[in-house]
């Protein structure tokens, strides 16, 4: 079996030395998925990550205090690559095409510089937009009631 250097990874660590016989890494579709989904959540105008079923779910997470960064991130991963599909709900006003290139680039930048594999693609499917809530009025003039016992 050949060893094959991977591409330099940019770090404020020091590289470490490939050390000949020391065994092999792998490296998760989790782990993978993790990185890329906060990467694409950091992004502004990405409302959140996943399908209805899935952001459902996510909220059930939220409420009992446990949360999912994979939710709606899939990744293949190979011994040297990576492909990554990821599913959002983009903030009204936010310009779709860019939101998608944007979220591409920052998962392109998370995974290679924090996994080390290369990023063959990152699909991106935009599948509904985040419409606030109309902010409801408070009425200070109105006058408060007592209660009467």
């Amino acid at each position: 079996m050949e060893y094959q250097n991977p591409q330099p990874v940019a770090s404020n660590r020091p590289a470490a030395r490939p050390v000949p016989g020391a065994g092999r890494t792998v490296i998760s579709e989790t782990a993978v998925a993790k990185v890329a989904g906060i990467a694409a959540r950091a992004v502004p105008g990405v409302y959140s990550l996943g399908s209805g079923p899935s952001r459902a779910l996510g909220a059930i997470r939220d409420a009992v205090g446990s949360s999912d960064h994979a939710a709606g991130v899939h990744a293949e991963v190979g011994e040297t690559q990576v492909a990554v599909d990821i599913t959002l709900v983009a903030s009204y006003g936010t310009p779709l095409h860019s939101l998608a290139n944007e979220v591409r680039a920052a998962v392109y930048r998370a995974v290679e510089e924090l996994v080390g594999l290369q990023v063959i693609e990152v699909n991106v499917e935009i599948t509904d937009v985040y419409v606030p809530p109309p902010v409801k009025p408070t009425s200070s003039a109105a006058p408060e009631r007592e209660a009467v016992l």
